[in-house]
């Protein structure tokens, strides 16, 4: 091995361990970067619009567009807040009150369901009231503690949020700012093809754009429109539960499902035939169309993502990643259906 090969591969082992002891050091913030890196992408058009009836003032503009996002993620934001606590305290009151009997509905629908049915509940001691509480109760007298210390954990992590949401404002104004420059040195250290590199940054940007913007609509409207069917029936907590399904309906097809199903077969089991179906028809056809006609709109037709690999990557993502999850899996099948792309097209070229 001659000295230059030395050299060259002693610069690489360099290069690897400086970029991986630089991305151990930017761990403990990564949502923070990943959001601030998303937020860029997504107000940069507005930035530059900004900067064409101001020229030669970024940080102006930059500003500006970080004031528009604060705008825009903190006012939903503490509204939503707002109400789930009123919403919440409302709840709460009723069940100490007994204006919430869950006995009474306990009772009516164990009625209704089949023998078998009941046979099964009985088996696991849960055909009765008293014996389903009971069971119930243990089981949450275990979790009692550990929720006690995740809420000490968040406490204890709020300056830790203080910390991180301050990070990320302080990089999206950087981000807004100095993007092109930095883009640039990224698109020409990365050792590809040109025009693969054009391809996965292209794809890269519409997948995030298309993510953000399609399942923050669709969830937004579903929720929405769930809460508005949830205060019509008189159904106690209707933002509580519309926030919720909002935050569920970030899963394609099954997410605000899973909250009005069920609330619907509870409706049928205790005699609540009109409402029971209203809610059915409501949710199949309404609540149900916007996630089947705008999510292939909005997401899938940008990112050209079969349903199956969007709903696939979602889950994935959410499991590994939490809530930024529903960004990232769908990004990582996007590249990699795009990789997979390019590396069949050049097989076939060659």
């Amino acid at each position: 091995m001659n000295s230059t090969e030395l050299q060259h591969k002693a610069f690489l082992l360099l290069l690897v361990a400086v970029s991986v002891a630089f991305g151990t050091i930017l761990l403990p913030f990564y949502g923070a970067v990943f959001w601030a890196c998303v937020l860029a992408i997504m107000f940069t058009p507005f930035y530059r619009r900004l900067l064409v009836r101001m020229p030669k003032r970024e940080n102006l503009a930059a500003l500006a567009t970080l004031l528009l996002c604060l705008v825009i993620v903190i006012l939903p934001a503490t509204f939503i807040t707002t109400s789930l606590l009123h919403e919440g305290h409302a709840f709460y009151q009723k069940i100490s009150s007994g204006e919430l009997k869950f006995s009474t509905y306990f009772h009516q629908a164990i009625s209704m369901l089949p023998p078998w049915i009941v046979n099964l509940l009985d088996g696991a001691g849960l055909a009765k009231f008293s014996e389903a509480k009971d069971t119930l109760s243990n089981g949450a007298a275990q979790e009692t503690q550990l929720i006690a210390v995740e809420g000490l954990k968040i406490g204890q992590n709020t300056f830790e949020f203080i910390v991180s949401f301050s990070v990320m404002l302080y990089l999206l104004f950087f981000l807004l700012r100095d993007g092109n420059i930095l883009f640039e040195k990224i698109r020409l250290a990365i050792p590809l093809h040109p025009e693969h590199k054009r391809h996965l940054f292209s794809k890269f940007t519409t997948v995030v754009r298309a993510t953000v913007k399609g399942n923050i609509a669709v969830a937004a409207l579903q929720g929405a429109l769930g809460g508005v069917m949830f205060a019509f029936l008189g159904i106690p907590g209707a933002v509580l539960w519309g926030t919720v399904m909002a935050f569920l309906s970030l899963l394609p097809a099954i997410g605000a499902g899973l909250i009005w199903g069920p609330v619907a077969i509870y409706f049928l089991l205790t005699g609540a035939i009109f409402e029971g179906t209203v809610l059915i028809v409501f949710g199949i056809f309404v609540i149900g169309l916007v996630d089947n006609i705008l999510r292939p709109i909005l997401v899938g037709a940008d990112t050209q993502i079969p349903d199956y690999m969007v709903l696939i990557s979602t889950l994935g993502g959410m499991v590994l990643f939490g809530l930024t999850g529903f960004v990232i899996g769908p990004v990582i099948a996007a590249l990699f259906m795009a990789a997979w792309d390019l590396f069949s097209s050049s097989r076939q070229a060659q």
